[in-house]
């Protein structure tokens, strides 16, 4: 699971037999927020938050979520440094991808969040990104943003 990889990202892409929608995952220190990608990983949504809690009922959330969205595969920012090292919040990412693959069958790719949410935030407002923060909108934009990115790049893939 190898954000950089992209000898993974075509195994992930493998895994999922070509399409099939895909859940995208930003995980915030309260917040987790979720995406969801069309069939064909063009377009890429944002779609709800969840408060963190522990570990099980955040998973056992998301995974009801997945299920309900018929999901192939999942999509998990993995927040980089800027030179491309990996720190705390990245180990964490690691940590709840591998506990969480563990618990399901669907294919699991790390994607590079590093800018996912200044992106989200060029041209807002800070009244807006303050409002979207306090509403939780603010994590599910980067998921969607982090997924997009993974979706862009499995279809610029060599055909297999």
């Amino acid at each position: 699971m190898d954000a950089t990889n992209p000898a993974e990202l075509a195994q992930f892409a493998d895994a999922l037999q070509g399409s099939g929608r895909l859940l995208g995952i930003d995980l915030g220190t309260k917040t987790i927020g979720l995406a969801i990608s069309d069939e064909n990983w063009a377009i890429s949504s944002p779609v709800r938050t969840i408060k963190r809690t522990k570990f099980t009922p955040d998973v056992q959330a998301m995974l009801e979520f997945a299920t309900a969205e018929r999901v192939s595969g999942i999509v998990i920012g993995l927040p980089l440094n800027m030179d491309g090292s990996e720190g705390p919040r990245a180990q964490s990412s690691r940590a709840f991808a591998r506990n969480l693959s563990r618990l399901t069958e669907l294919p699991i790719q790390l994607w590079d969040e590093s800018l996912s949410t200044s992106e989200a935030l060029e041209g807002v407002s800070a009244k807006k990104a303050a409002q979207m923060k306090a509403d939780g909108k603010l994590d599910a934009l980067a998921a969607s943003l982090i997924l997009q990115g993974c979706c862009d790049a499995m279809r610029a893939l060599p055909p297999r």
